[in-house]
């Protein structure tokens, strides 16, 4: 398999792997490419999406080559911008499994998923202001609402770089686990995910990024719609059998 993403596929979920290990998976126009075409098929099938990168490294960043050489109007049209907000706007959940380098870019790649885990060796951090730009592919507004805004300033304003001890205290990751576990530790959270109804997973989500004025009518009308489902009465049945069938159990055995 070759490209600056391999995709793999499955009935409840997609692995997204960034694949340019020559370049320790910086992101080229044509990883936004596909990053594109993969969101649309996941705004149609919605599936969660695991985001990881290839031989230990997640994304060293935008491809400098690339940025050196983009203008005024390039900026406006916030390329890699644009493809994040629509990873992180995906229906369902988007986990980033990150190992390594996850700087720049890539950082902000990771910024855009609803849960982040990591292995010992990431790099997690910001250093566009050593290279004359910002980080303007949403770390100035996700990183605050991630880690709040003292410690996103101190990330940004510094480009100092995190491992995975302090990434974790910070709350930028949520979990650590050895290199050579982490994806099967990503595919444990979306099996969690999978068991949930589908529905109520993707309100959660929607209710989780509304903006803070939309709180609490969003929550009043998804929840409407989701007690008028049958997928609601069934899972709720189905844990009233189960509690029953135990106590039934718990009394024959208190009989005996």
């Amino acid at each position: 398999m070759s490209g600056p993403v391999l995709v793999e596929r499955r009935d409840d979920r997609v692995v997204a792997t960034l694949n340019r290990p020559d370049k320790r998976n910086a992101i080229d126009q044509e990883t936004i490419d596909v990053l594109h075409e993969l969101c649309a098929e996941l705004e149609a099938e919605p599936r969660t999406l695991i985001l990881t990168g290839s031989r230990g490294v997640f994304a060293s960043g935008a491809d400098i080559a690339q940025l050196r050489e983009r203008r005024a109007d390039d900026a406006r049209r916030a390329i890699n911008a644009t493809a994040f907000i629509r990873i992180a706007e995906l229906p369902m959940p988007v986990v980033a499994a990150v190992e390594g380098y996850a700087l720049g870019g890539g950082a902000e790649l990771a910024y855009a998923a609803d849960i982040r885990i990591a292995a010992p060796s990431v790099k997690i951090g910001n250093p566009e202001t050593g290279l004359g730009i910002i980080a303007a592919a949403g770390a100035t507004w996700r990183l605050p609402e991630i880690v709040g805004a003292s410690r996103a300033s101190e990330l940004l304003l510094t480009g100092r770089v995190l491992g995975a001890d302090e990434a974790l205290a910070w709350g930028l990751i949520s979990a650590i686990h050895p290199g050579e576990e982490l994806l099967a530790a990503a595919h444990a959270i979306a099996d969690r995910i999978a068991a949930n109804d589908p529905l109520a997973t993707q309100y959660t989500k929607r209710a989780l990024r509304a903006p803070r004025p939309e709180h609490p009518d969003i929550e009043r009308e998804l929840q409407a719609e989701l007690f008028e489902s049958d997928e609601k009465r069934r899972r709720m049945t189905e844990f009233l059998e189960r509690r029953a069938e135990r106590g039934r159990d718990s009394d024959a055995g208190g009989a005996r």
